[in-house]
């Protein structure tokens, strides 16, 4: 009987990533026409559940629209929503972690009423304990070795970013949307840091119909408190607004108006520490045939963030046509999205959008979407989660019917890192061998094995296998001949 020794290994990482959708509505009344609109999710909560996760959010629908006297107004409403995204895997014992996006925003018109749906978009990324048993010694011939796995601690935290800053006069904020760039995610001791700014877009209203935007970017910094933070180690983080509210005080003897933003941020981060166990990663017997089992154990991580940031132009695809009758007032709502595409040179593929606000010749304003593709090289390999923050974006008409853009583009790139390992978890014994009993064996092993290999197939510790042949090389090479000694008894 082989007799094997275990340890259990305990630590905790991510189980598994989910994805699901849901649309949520919102209805606004005696709205003449639409200009621009907005939706921005806030999440409230996430529960793991059997099979599922249960998650509640909030989102605030903004619009811009034209009333019936062609004057420009803004309307904004809140609704809450629930949604559930399946996983078989899931339990109540793990850790849900629920990032949210809107993925589409359509407008349409019912009678007098316009509805607004957003479609929204939910990464899920469950956490929990991940235990499993390993051989670490035993009766049996035995390849030790020491296998990396990552184990990730959780955190959460909150911060504040505020900002103040003056413009020329207008007369009221319309609408408002913060995008948070996440720049730099690191460890100090005892701590996370995210880093980053939030871009800031305004619209306002000048004057009596005259439309205007700005944006700022504000820097902000998350310290959340993590026991296992330490310098060098690997974290990653999502930072998101709850809350941003702006305050215009204006002097109209000046022409001019101060802004100010106070802006609510939630943060929640994961510290990487990379550990080892020592197990057994083959064994065999001398006496008897085995059969060894080895688990497959997989921990994610990341990697450094790779940073850049890139200027680009070209012509823009338009929702609706425009020519040299209209005047372009303002560029709000600008956003981005990519995808990094692997090749002889890795490259970040996307589009940078934006809402166009147009005044006609009739005097009615009108918003037209705006898209900006764009293909920018990159130095990065493997898996990455992508980041792209569009700013700075103008646009005007060089060729009637046509529109030039130009964006300034601020990517993070984060690697994601994969510790596979695959020790012994359990050997069981066979058949007694039948081995030869002659004094002396020679062997002709295949080209390019190893000791291990050979000392394997020949069923003799390697040492044994690497006394009797001191002049051989591994790996072996074509035409070798290996000497197997036996002690005989008389």
């Amino acid at each position: 009987m082989i007799n094997t020794q275990t340890e259990t290994f305990q630590g905790y990482g991510k189980i598994k990533d989910v994805s699901a959708q849901t649309a949520v509505e919102c209805r606004f009344g005696d709205v003449e026409s639409v200009l621009s609109a907005h939706a921005g999710a806030t999440l409230l909560s996430a529960e793991a559940e059997n099979g599922e996760v249960r998650y509640t959010g909030r989102v605030r629908f903004s619009i811009v629209y034209e009333n019936g006297e062609k004057k420009v107004c803004r309307a904004e409403k809140g609704v809450e929503f629930s949604a559930k995204a399946s996983c078989p895997q899931c339990a109540p014992a793990y850790t849900a972690r629920v990032k949210l996006q809107t993925e589409n925003l359509s407008v349409r018109r019912e009678g007098a009423s316009v509805y607004l749906t957003a479609l929204l978009g939910a990464d899920v990324s469950l956490y929990g304990d991940r235990t499993f048993e390993y051989v670490t010694d035993g009766d049996l011939v035995l390849k030790r070795e020491s296998f990396p796995l990552f184990t990730a601690h959780l955190c959460g935290g909150a911060a504040e970013a505020d900002d103040e800053f003056e413009t020329d006069f207008i007369g009221d904020i319309l609408l408002h949307a913060e995008t948070v760039n996440l720049s730099d995610v690191h460890c100090e001791t005892g701590a996370l840091v995210a880093e980053g700014e939030i871009n800031l877009g305004v619209l306002a209203l000048k004057g009596e119909n005259a439309l205007v935007s700005f944006e700022r970017l504000v820097p902000f910094r998350v310290e959340i408190p993590c026991d296992a933070a330490e310098a060098g180690r690997n974290a990653d983080a999502q930072v998101c607004v709850t809350e941003a509210v702006l305050h215009a005080d204006t002097d109209e003897e000046q022409g001019k108006c101060k802004i100010s933003a106070e802006i609510t941020l939630s943060a929640e981060g994961c510290v990487y520490e990379e550990v080892q166990i020592d197990g057994i990663a083959d064994a065999f017997s001398t006496t008897n045939a085995v059969e060894v089992v080895c688990g497959d154990v997989e921990s994610l991580g990341v990697g450094e963030a790779v940073k850049l940031t890139e200027r680009v132009s070209g012509k823009a695809a338009l929702s609706s046509s425009v020519d040299f009758s209209d005047v372009f007032q303002a560029v709000a709502l600008q956003r981005a999205e990519a995808n990094l595409v692997a090749g002889e040179e890795n490259k970040l593929e996307g589009v940078a959008m934006a809402t166009l606000l147009v005044l006609g010749s009739d005097g009615t304003h009108r918003g037209v979407e705006l898209s900006l593709p764009f293909s920018v090289p990159v130095q990065a390999e493997g898996e990455c989660a992508v980041s792209v923050l569009a700013c700075g974006m103008s646009a005007r008409q060089r060729q009637e019917g046509e529109v030039d853009a130009e964006a300034t583009l601020k990517i993070v790139l984060v690697p994601k890192k994969k510790h596979a390992a695959h020790p012994v978890v359990e050997i069981k014994e066979k058949e007694p061998l039948v081995l030869p009993d002659c004094a002396v064996s020679v062997y002709i092993p295949r080209a390019g094995d190893g000791l291990w290999e050979l000392a394997k197939s020949l069923k003799k510790p390697p040492e044994e296998v690497s006394a009797s042949n001191p002049d051989i090389e591994f790996p072996v090479k074509s035409g070798q001949r290996v000497i197997i000694y036996r002690k005989k008894s008389l």
